[in-house]
């Protein structure tokens, strides 16, 4: 539900989305909805395309450097902060992704623990119309004329700030656990630390040596990895890898797993399910 309520907001208008959730008229809801999903659709097929794209432009310009940036006229606006945030995760550099309109571009910025964006942005504010945001993620306007600078300037800023570093993406875990101590009663006390986002993110867990019972691709082209996994005697846990699919050619019998705990809501039946951050043969050192 969550992807198809934003979707309309970063294609045309929220407004679809908002009489969604307030209408009581039970034949309008369906033909939103079902005009919510064709968006979604739509806005999963243009961030493809964008993704491929921005991955290009970026690497023509520069594959060596510490900041990644990407621009063009074609670009739609309210996707480009998704585009952003897949080249972060691929490449673990600072990203940009922006849209070139005729005078001005808005562009988005996602970034790495060792690179503060918002404040490589202040360091250019005298080339830009406006900015905002934090640490992790930024956006930005400015004028066409002065975007070669700004590229110049962030490039510049990024290679000062990273040279020497070693830019490998680290995952941490709050707590090492048997997975077979996870249970409803742990997920209602994990409810008292909400609200989660940034600055309060949820609990990440580790659990060792857990069987593979069994593990498919799933998704439209086969993106994300569905695994039940088994720690002791009738104790098996569904868990789901978003955009780890790939996984799914080689998995070892027995893994390692950091997770978050949800629940997962299904035909009127609630379950526990692990939300993957990473899998890695329990052989492997870490």
């Amino acid at each position: 539900l969550g992807p198809r309520l934003n979707a309309s907001g970063r294609l045309e208008s929220a407004l679809a989305s908002f009489e969604l959730l307030t209408t009581t008229d039970f034949m309008r809801a369906g033909q939103l909805a079902q005009q919510l999903d064709v968006q979604n659709r739509q806005r999963q097929a243009i961030t493809k395309t964008m993704q491929q794209q921005a991955e290009e432009i970026a690497m023509q310009e520069d594959p060596q450097a510490y900041l990644l940036f990407a621009a063009h006229e074609e670009f739609n606006s309210g996707v480009v902060g998704l585009a952003a945030s897949r080249l972060t995760e691929t490449y673990y550099r600072p990203s940009v992704v922006a849209a070139k309109g005729p005078d001005e571009t808005r562009g988005s910025c996602r970034s790495i623990p060792e690179f503060h964006i918002t404040d490589a942005l202040d360091q250019c504010k005298d080339l830009l119309v406006r900015h905002g945001g934090h640490a992790a993620a930024a956006g930005f306007t400015v004028k066409n004329e002065k975007l070669p600078e700004l590229v110049t300037r962030l490039k510049t800023i990024a290679k000062e700030k990273l040279d020497g570093k070693d830019l490998r993406q680290t995952l941490s875990a709050d707590m090492e656990v048997p997975l077979a101590d996870m249970n409803f009663g742990v997920l209602k006390h994990l409810a008292y630390l909400e609200p989660t986002g940034y600055g309060n993110p949820d609990a990440i867990f580790v659990s060792r040596n857990v069987k593979v019972r069994a593990f498919r691709a799933v998704g439209s082209d086969g993106r994300h990895l569905k695994l039940t996994l088994e720690d002791g005697p009738a104790l098996t846990y569904d868990a789901i890898g978003f955009r780890m699919g790939g996984m799914a050619r080689s998995l070892p019998p027995r893994v390692d797993v950091m997770y978050t705990l949800e629940a997962n809501e299904y035909n009127g039946r609630t379950s526990l399910q692990l939300n993957l951050k990473d899998v890695k043969p329990s052989d492997v050192p870490d």
